[in-house]
């Protein structure tokens, strides 16, 4: 009796940077005019190979997909040229974008949030009061006065009355100044609710950050009074952070004061990993950005333009020992350069 455990089968919870570099390099090759016979029945064989691989091939399409106006033309590479520029342009008008460039951005903020977003939450994001693209930021002055930053694919809502001021986070990462209030006989509270629970600033600049199941807070002037569905409470003063849930409150630590310099059009990276800066680089591009995992690690230093996120990665080529790949138009990597 052959007691040989059979091959497993499962599926992985998402691919590897090397599934995904082959599957998309499989793409470019099946869509190029140069692809014979041989090459599809190879890229059949590489397909049923392995489940990881139709995973990954499940997600180049999907990326893919949504750049169908690109790589329907004669020369789809001058095509997206053309389109990042008009883009770009869009944003440094502070418009918001629609049609498809609006929705390549659902699916490229990740491998989990393209696996996790929800279409509702998506279509509740565009109806909101304000919202921004991927890659768009934009500067709000409010009815009192008070100032609000929305970074890359943001929503709010809006909701003054004259007992309180409220906003609502649908989606992404606000940075708010607050103004004093004189409204009728006195100053209305003002609030922000998140799917995980409702903040109340007392005179302060402060973010929020929806951040998967978390909202995440700092305070940089004032002091802001936390509150989860659960019913739990806490005030963070100037200077501190931290994280929530419907029915956890996270430690209290030390605010990062680099976090807000997005509203300034700029990240800050001082001493961290460049998996870090590629993920919050993620937020801002539209299509795949992949990393290799053995340059993860390597540490980063400098301030980098969220504007253009090409810059950045040539900047970041040229200050450490790695590359950056173009497979498409719509699909770059960071490799080792050894």
């Amino acid at each position: 009796m052959n007691s040989a455990m059979p091959p497993s089968t499962a599926v992985p919870a998402e691919p590897t940077h090397r599934a995904m570099e082959q599957a998309a390099e499989w793409y470019a090759l099946l869509k190029s005019e140069e692809v014979s016979e041989g090459d599809q029945a190879r890229w059949r064989a590489w397909l049923n190979g392995d489940p990881e691989h139709r995973l990954a091939w499940r997600y180049v399409e999907s990326v893919s997909s949504r750049f169908a106006p690109i790589h329907a033309t004669p020369d789809p590479r001058r095509t997206a040229d053309g389109l990042w520029q008009a883009n770009t342009r869009l944003i440094k008008r502070r418009r918001v974008l629609a049609g498809f460039v609006g929705l390549a951005g659902i699916g490229l903020l990740g491998w989990a949030s393209w696996r996790h977003t929800p279409l509702p939450l998506m279509a509740q994001a565009w109806r909101a009061d304000y919202h921004t693209a991927t890659g768009e930021t934009r500067e709000v002055v409010l009815a009192d006065g008070t100032r609000v930053w929305l970074n890359t694919a943001t929503a709010i809502n809006q909701g003054y009355g004259s007992r309180e001021r409220r906003l609502q986070l649908v989606a992404g990462e606000i940075l708010i100044d607050t103004a004093s209030d004189t409204y009728g006989g006195g100053p209305r509270p003002f609030y922000v609710d998140t799917p995980q629970g409702r903040l109340r600033a007392l005179g302060t600049r402060f973010t929020v950050r929806l951040d998967g199941e978390q909202t995440f807070l700092a305070v940089y002037e004032g002091a802001v009074e936390a509150h989860n569905l659960g019913g739990k409470r806490t005030v963070l003063q100037a200077g501190q952070q931290t994280r929530f849930s419907p029915d956890a409150l996270g430690d209290i630590r030390e605010a990062d004061t680099a976090r807000e310099a997005w509203s300034r059009g700029v990240l800050v990276a001082q001493d961290i990993p460049l998996r870090e800066v590629v993920a919050e680089l993620r937020r801002y591009r539209n299509g795949h950005l992949g990393l290799a995992p053995e340059v993860a690690e390597f540490r980063v230093f400098g301030n980098f333009p969220l504007n253009d996120t090409d810059d950045t990665l040539d900047m970041l080529a040229a200050a450490l020992p790695v590359r950056i790949s173009h497979t498409l138009p719509w699909w770059v990597s960071i490799e080792a350069a050894y």
